[in-house]
C-alpha cells in the first residue's frame, strides 16, 4: 500500500507539472499571438497641418525648454521649434503638459503635433511614437546633495561624502519621474549593480525640475536628469553636486506620431541642416552654457519658473484690463508687442511709452508726460475702449471683433473702415476679419487705395495684419505657460 500511495503521489506530481507547463507555455503562446490593440494614431501629417497653418507643440514648462522672461517668450526647445515654423510657413502654437504619459497621449490623438520635451530615446517608447533626428547626445547624472557644511570643508572631505560609484546606491531611496527615462534606467542600474535601488516614482504631474529642487531644500536625497538640465539647475542650487554619471551618453530627441512620415523626414532635414549652423549652437550655449544668464534669471522676479510677475507694471495692466473687461494677459501682451515694457521706448513715428502712444492722441485724453507710465497706460486703455465701442456695433462676435479692434490700434480706425468697405464691395464677409484682413493688405496696391469708397487712401496693411497675429500669438503663450500653477524659489546658497 505504502509503495502504491508513493507511485500515486509521484504520478499525480508529475500531471501537475506537465499541466503546469502546457499552461505556461499556453500563455507565452497567447501573448505572443495576441498583442495588446493598438493604439489608436490620428492620420494627420504635414500636409494637412501646412493647410490649417500651425503646428502644435507638446511642452513642459522648464528653465530651459519654455518660460516667460520679462515678458518674452523664451526656451531653447521652443527657439528651435520658432525657426523650424519660420522655414517652414506655419504657425507654432503651444500646449503645455507636464505629465510625460499624458504627452504621449496627447501626440498620438491629435492634440499636438510634436513631443518636444527634453526626450530620451528608448526601445519602449518607440513602441508608442517615432522619434526625429538627435539633436543632443547626454549621459544622465545623479542629483545629490553636498554635506551641509560643505563650505568649510577641503575637496576630499566632501568626495568622501559623496556617492561617487553607483554601487553605493544600493539600499537607497532614488525618487524620479514615473514613466521616464531615468525610472527605466534605475531598474536597469539596479539589474547591472546586483542590488536593490529603492526606486520611488515621484507625481505624475511633478517636473524633474521640482525633484531636483526638493534634493537641495532636503525634502528627498536623490533624484536623476539628464546633464545639461543637472548643471543649469545646479546654478540656482550651489548646496547640489551633479559629477556622477548614472548612464552613457543617450539621444535626445522629438517625438512624433508614427504615421506622420512627412512631418519627421522635414523635422530630420531641418535638424541635420541646423545641426551644421553656428544658430544651432547659440541657442544651446544660451540655455545650458551660460550660467551667469541662468543665474539671473532665477533671481528675477519676472521668471514665469521662480517668479511672480511679467513686468513692473502688472498692476497698473490690471487694472486697466479690467475696465476694458479685457483679459489682463491680452493688454500685457499688446504692451509687450508695443514697447517689450519699456517706458522710454519711442517709435520712428513719435509714438510714446509702454502703449505707444501718438502725443496727439495722448492730448485728446488729457495726458501731458506719455513717459510716465501711469498716464501711459490710461490714454492707451481709453483709446482702447473708444475704438472698442466703434467695432461693438458692426462685429459681432467678440474673437472676431478683437482682431479689428488691435488691428485700428496699430494702424488707425480709417483703414480699417476702408477695408471693410472694400470687403463689401467685393462681395466678403465684412464681419471675418480673414476677409477683411486680406483687402486690408490690398490697400498696398493702387488698384484698391484709388477705389471709390477709399477715403484714408495708401496703406502698408501687412503690417497690422502681422500685428495681429503676434499679439495673438503671445497672449496664448502667455496664458499656456502663466496660468500653469507657479511656485515661489530661492536660490539655496
Amino acid at each position: 500500500m505504502r509503495g502504491h500511495s508513493t507511485f500515486t503521489t509521484l504520478f499525480f506530481t508529475l500531471l501537475l507539472t506537465i499541466v503546469s507547463c502546457k499552461q505556461s507555455s499556453s500563455s507565452k503562446a497567447s501573448n505572443t499571438q495576441y498583442p495588446e490593440r493598438e493604439e489608436f494614431i490620428v492620420n494627420l501629417d504635414l500636409e494637412e497641418i501646412r493647410k490649417r497653418g500651425y503646428i502644435t507643440a507638446i511642452m513642459d514648462n522648464s528653465s530651459t525648454g519654455l518660460f516667460v522672461y520679462k515678458g518674452k517668450t523664451m526656451g531653447y526647445e521652443y527657439e528651435l521649434l520658432r525657426m523650424f515654423c519660420e522655414e517652414q510657413g506655419i504657425q507654432l502654437r503651444i500646449n503645455i503638459t507636464q505629465n510625460i504619459g499624458e504627452g504621449f497621449n496627447k501626440l498620438n490623438t491629435g492634440d499636438g503635433d510634436i513631443l518636444a520635451y527634453n526626450l530620451t530615446v528608448t526601445k519602449e517608447r518607440k513602441k508608442r511614437i517615432a522619434f526625429t533626428h538627435y539633436h543632443n547626445l547626454q549621459r544622465q547624472v545623479l542629483i545629490q546633495r553636498k554635506p551641509k557644511n560643505w563650505r568649510k570643508m577641503k575637496l576630499h572631505e566632501i568626495e568622501a561624502q559623496l556617492i561617487r560609484n553607483p554601487v553605493d546606491l544600493i539600499g537607497k531611496q532614488v525618487v524620479v519621474r514615473p514613466h521616464s527615462s531615468y525610472y527605466d534606467r534605475m531598474v536597469n542600474l539596479s539589474d547591472e549593480i546586483g542590488g536593490d535601488i529603492l526606486i520611488v516614482p515621484g507625481d505624475t504631474n511633478v517636473e524633474t525640475e521640482t525633484l531636483i529642487k526638493q534634493v537641495a531644500e532636503g525634502k528627498i536625497d536623490y533624484t536623476v536628469a539628464e546633464e545639461d538640465i543637472a548643471l543649469v539647475n545646479s546654478t540656482y542650487y550651489r548646496n547640489l553636486d551633479i559629477k556622477t554619471p548614472v548612464s552613457f551618453p543617450t539621444q535626445i530627441a522629438w517625438g512624433v506620431r508614427k504615421n506622420a512620415k512627412g512631418l519627421q523626414s522635414a523635422l530630420n532635414d531641418w535638424i541635420e541642416r541646423m545641426r551644421k549652423t553656428t544658430d544651432y549652437y547659440v541657442v544651446y550655449d544660451k540655455y545650458f552654457r551660460s550660467s551667469k544668464s541662468a543665474l539671473r534669471r532665477s533671481r528675477s522676479k519676472y521668471f514665469s519658473i521662480r517668479g511672480e510677475a511679467i513686468s513692473p507694471y502688472d498692476s497698473l495692466i490690471q487694472h486697466a484690463a479690467d475696465s476694458l473687461k479685457w483679459d489682463w494677459l491680452l493688454l500685457a501682451a499688446q504692451i509687450y508687442r508695443e514697447s517689450k515694457f519699456d517706458e522710454n521706448a519711442e517709435s520712428w513715428a513719435g509714438a510714446i511709452g509702454l502703449m505707444q502712444v501718438m502725443p496727439r492722441t495722448g492730448r485728446e485724453y488729457g495726458i501731458k508726460n506719455l513717459y510716465d507710465p501711469v498716464q501711459n497706460i490710461y490714454a492707451g486703455r481709453k483709446h482702447l475702449a473708444w475704438l472698442q465701442r466703434q467695432w461693438e456695433r458692426k462685429i459681432a462676435d467678440e474673437e472676431e471683433r478683437l482682431k479689428f479692434i488691435l488691428a485700428s490700434y496699430n494702424v488707425g480706425l480709417g483703414h480699417l473702415q476702408d477695408a471693410v468697405r472694400l470687403t463689401e464691395k467685393n462681395g466678403g464677409d465684412i464681419q471675418s476679419w480673414d476677409d477683411v484682413s486680406g483687402y486690408l493688405l490690398k490697400k498696398s496696391m493702387s488698384k484698391y487705395f484709388n477705389d471709390p469708397v477709399v477715403e484714408y487712401g495708401y496703406c502698408r496693411g501687412s503690417e497690422p495684419v502681422e500685428y495681429v497675429v503676434e499679439i495673438l500669438d503671445i497672449y496664448q503663450n502667455y496664458k499656456e505657460i502663466l496660468e500653469q500653477e507657479t511656485s515661489e524659489e530661492t536660490i539655496i546658497q
